[in-house]
């Protein structure tokens, strides 16, 4: 009984705590970050070493981050999309492995279980991370079944106790570490095949019944404080903690990793701000020739990109805060999610490249945030969905709607394309071409990614129009249109190349050489 009335009062602190103004919420998590990365530790000390020192949890979660992604009725913030990606991105400035933790957290755990969860597991789950600082994950990767995740051998079968939940899963970030797991698994036959279609299932690994054993911690090049491994699942789970989807598996799999993907730009926009601080910091500091850095100006052309990443990258949050809540079907929005990710993933990266090119050497070292930041941002074009597959998954969502409006002329679809009508009437004679279905792979990925950039242009011309900086608006739209024109380029004359499979056919250039005998 006191047990029980401990919990309803530390429910109560909980909800009396999420009344505060997200205001000084934010203020005094940031002052958390400030204590953990630069009191207790720094980023570079704490980054450069597998796992997370404990006291950097402990001291998060005294001001709890996640609540932000947990219902009200339940001791949360109410789950306001913009808050979480406003929590992302104040992380995200210290420590990019941290923000992935919390995506991870909120994007792939809390909020499929706020809008699919049954009322059980919610008050279960949502219980355990606001009085017990419980942390969850999502495990979909398989070993023989990455991309390919529709053909997940995991599979599951209903008994009298529940479900059976059987396969083996990887690549599943916070692996020895969750307390709780979203685990896909594929409806098995009574003959033993597995149907098309995907379902999610709760696992308490507190639960003796619902262990996941972990066979394997993957020694991960980078984004060292998460661990990574291969787990084995054999797993009895009661009936209401499987996820109950509003039509199918599939929709309710694509909604839930189109949302993830469009608060890519939550984690990548603190990430991309204290990159370009840095680097501009540097810029101004070391000098050559007598001058700095910032001075020349293939320098100021480095700055320039990253500044207009950071500029794009305000324009999706915005977006994203106010199209993509738990509210919505986002299981449709493949072009727009698709898009997101892979262009911020891609200024991510690039941002992390330019920041090392300036630095020098001294960058070239896993205790210096510029080596530490190309190593760390390389995964996020990978993992949920590689961007070489989104970016054709982009050109070809265009050419069926090109299809469906018996419409061949990229330009002129584009034009009357909500994501695209106003950034399109920047290239109305370059992509004045049509377009052919049976493009080769290889130019639908080019395709896709020029049209992933006029949408990154379609949401910073929104955000010009709402008030912000409008000369960093015009240099992110001058940016992204030089790149648009050079995909554009590159799509329509490049030449199809292939492997040429007697590559290794005895010959050298040493043979070739003409040198004095």
């Amino acid at each position: 009984m006191i047990r029980a009335r401990q919990g309803i009062a530390e429910a109560r602190t909980g909800i009396a705590e999420a009344k505060q103004s997200f205001a000084e919420f934010m203020d005094r998590y940031r002052e958390k970050l400030r204590l953990v990365f630069s009191v207790r530790g720094t980023a570079d000390e704490i980054n450069q070493h597998r796992g997370l020192p404990p006291f950097v949890m402990t001291h998060l979660r005294e001001q709890d981050p996640l609540s932000v992604y947990i219902p009200e009725a339940h001791g949360g913030r109410g789950g306001k999309l913009h808050e979480g990606l406003a929590v992302l991105e104040a992380t995200g400035y210290e420590s990019l492995p941290l923000t992935l933790t919390m995506g991870i957290n909120g994007g792939l755990f809390l909020q499929p279980i706020a809008k699919y969860g049954s009322e059980e597991s919610k008050r279960q789950v949502f219980a355990d991370f606001i009085r017990k600082r419980r942390m969850g994950g999502l495990m979909i990767t398989e070993p023989d079944h990455g991309s390919d995740a529709l053909n997940m051998r995991t599979g599951w079968e209903a008994n009298d106790r529940g479900y059976h939940v059987k396969g083996t899963k990887h690549w599943a970030g916070l692996t020895s570490w969750a307390d709780y797991w979203l685990i896909t698994a594929r409806p098995r036959t009574g003959d033993g095949h597995l149907r098309r279609d995907v379902d999610f299932f709760i696992c308490d690994t507190n639960d003796p019944d619902q262990h996941v054993v972990v066979e394997e911690l993957y020694p991960n090049l980078g984004l060292l404080t998460i661990p990574y491994g291969r787990n084995r699942v054999d797993i009895q789970v009661p009936e209401h903690q499987r996820l109950r989807p509003e039509s199918t598996g599939v929709k309710m799999l694509l909604d839930l990793l189109h949302r993830s993907r469009l608060q890519f730009p939550g984690m990548g926009m603190g990430y991309l701000r204290r990159l370009l601080d840095e680097t501009v910091q540097h810029a101004r500091e070391r000098f050559v020739g007598g001058r700095p850095l910032a001075a020349y100006d293939q320098v100021q052309s480095r700055l320039a990109r990253m500044q207009a990443a950071v500029t794009a990258c305000q324009a999706m949050c915005l977006r994203s805060a106010e199209y993509a809540g738990t509210d919505r079907d986002l299981s449709d929005a493949g072009l727009w999610a698709n898009a997101v990710k892979t262009t911020v993933t891609d200024f991510m990266q690039e941002s992390a490249q330019s920041f090392l090119q300036l630095v020098g050497a001294k960058g070239y070292r896993t205790d210096h945030l510029a080596g530490r930041s190309t190593i760390d941002s390389r995964p996020f074009q990978i993992f949920e969905g590689s961007n070489d597959i989104l970016y054709q998954q982009v050109a070809e969502a265009v050419a069926k709607g090109m299809r469906r409006l018996k419409s061949a002329n990229l330009a002129a679809y584009l034009a009357q394309e909500p994501l695209t009508a106003r950034a399109a009437t920047f290239f109305r004679e370059g992509l004045d071409f049509d377009v052919d279905s049976s493009l080769p792979q290889r130019k639908l990925v080019e395709l896709g990614r020029a049209i992933s950039r006029i949408l990154t242009m379609e949401m910073t011309i929104e955000l010009g129009e709402r008030g912000y900086n409008a000369d960093m608006v015009r240099n992110a739209l001058e940016e992204l249109r030089a790149e648009v024109r050079s995909m554009v380029e590159t799509f329509r004359s490049g030449g199809i190349t292939a492997l040429v499979e007697d590559y290794r056919d005895g010959r050298d250039w040493l043979a070739l050489a003409r040198v004095p005998a």
